[in-house]
């Protein structure tokens, strides 16, 4: 690629992300996101302790998502006004702080301050994954942010299993003092070996920034259709990750917190096996992978449902959904990102918007779900989601075989909306 053809907001030299720095910025996310999940095994631990009753431990989550939430609208946009690398970096340094507040905190106000702020920094990692698209090889994009993004997922997956391991033998307090020094060593490692962001910036107004998500929906259907089965595949995977350890610690399985965790690693399992979805998109095949993968999707409610007589049908079912999910999440911010990416991060971090209200909508849900009419009832539900990102993804195919496709390319980016301009605000 030569400076003449390369794309807006882009240069040769500043493609530098190679597999080991993928790698790396894969790690990094998965520390990152990992704060977010950390109290999920331990909240009855964290209540004993704080004074906090259980009927009130909800709003442990609820004040975590809704930090990550803010950080999503007011953080994550700056990397299209600022330096990436060195966002990234402060992100990380307050994170480890926050959390070192959490450790020590000894009253539910502290506690829930210092959590709240764990969650606003912690949108770090959809700086990570932004900075990452934007710096690596256009022809290689999929790859990477399938590379990077695997980070993530394994992120949400093992935090359970590190938090209830590491409860259950130090205290729940030991379980952020781990991470507020993983933070650290990550802020520290990434100081030293982020190449810099040289990408050239045109001047938005933060205001427009942070009104991003109302202005890419309703103008770029490519976003949209994406975003929106991305809301509807993590309202699914929230309703599993949300509730399916009430199944577990009651009859006939009794399992504690820790062995619960573990069935994070036949997740991550599955997630990782899903990293080579980017690079199918890069090839044109993004449409294909999207229909493959919430077919399979839906087909793993089936052996989830099957919790309460078989833990290898769940463990099945569970990488099954977990692969499906990675690809599609991956797959979705290839093509969002191929939009203008020079903007991505305001359009990683408005597409994240939709996943934090389809994770937290599932996991609500299926709780409440669950309570009235039990597992058979939360498996129809995650079924049913995947049957709307499904219905959407399928819409979209039927009008784009309608639209005139006279002088359009099939190439790799032949995913985009036919209205799309480059050169527009996005």
């Amino acid at each position: 690629m030569t400076p003449d053809n390369a794309p807006p907001g882009e240069s040769p030299q500043e493609a530098r992300i190679g597999t080991g720095l993928a790698l790396l910025l894969a790690v990094a996310c998965g520390v990152s996101v990992a704060n977010i999940y950390y109290a999920e095994p331990v909240l009855d631990r964290i209540g004993h302790d704080l004074g906090i009753a259980p009927a009130d431990l909800g709003i442990v989550d609820t004040v975590t998502q809704s930090g990550y939430l803010l950080g999503l609208v007011l953080i994550v946009p700056l990397g299209d006004l600022m330096n990436r690398r060195v966002l990234i970096i402060v992100q990380c340094t307050v994170v480890a702080a926050a959390l070192v507040a959490v450790s020590l905190a000894r009253a539910p106000v502290v506690f829930l301050i210092a959590i709240g702020v764990v969650g606003l920094f912690s949108v770090v990692v959809q700086v990570i994954v932004a900075y990452a698209a934007v710096l690596s090889d256009p022809r290689s994009r999929g790859r990477t942010v399938g590379v990077v993004t695997s980070g993530v997922v394994c992120g949400i997956l093992l935090a359970r299993t590190l938090s209830g391991l590491l409860a259950e033998a130090f205290g729940w307090r030991s379980v952020y003092v781990v991470s507020a020094l993983m933070s650290l060593t990550l802020a520290l490692t990434l100081s030293r070996l982020l190449p810099r962001d040289l990408v050239s910036r045109q001047h938005v107004s933060y205001g427009r920034l942070v009104t991003s998500v109302f202005t890419l929906t309703a103008r770029e259907r490519t976003f949209r259709v994406r975003s929106l089965i991305g809301l509807f595949m993590f309202a699914g995977f929230g309703a599993l990750w949300g509730s399916v350890v009430l199944p577990l610690t009651a009859e006939p399985w009794h399992l504690s917190s820790g062995q619960v965790g573990l069935f994070g690693i036949a997740g991550a399992a599955g997630a990782l096996g899903a990293a080579r979805a980017g690079t199918l998109a890069d090839r044109g095949l993004g449409r294909r992978v999207t229909g493959s993968a919430l077919v399979l999707f839906l087909l793993s409610w089936a052996l989830i449902a099957q919790a309460p007589h078989s833990l290898i049908a769940l463990g099945a079912g569970i990488v099954l959904l977990d692969f499906a999910g990675q690809a599609l999440h991956v797959t979705n911010q290839n093509m969002i990102i191929n939009i203008r990416p020079g903007a991505g991060s305001r359009l990683i971090g408005s597409y994240m918007v939709y996943y934090s209200v389809g994770i937290a909508g599932g996991a609500i849900t299926a709780t409440t779900v669950y309570g009235a009419w039990g597992w058979s009832a939360v498996c129809a539900l995650g079924a049913a989601y995947g049957t709307a990102a499904l219905a959407i993804w399928a819409l979209d195919e039927f009008l784009t075989s309608r639209r005139p496709r006279a002088g359009r390319p099939a190439t790799a980016v032949d995913h985009r909306s036919p209205s799309l301009s480059l050169r527009r605000p996005a």
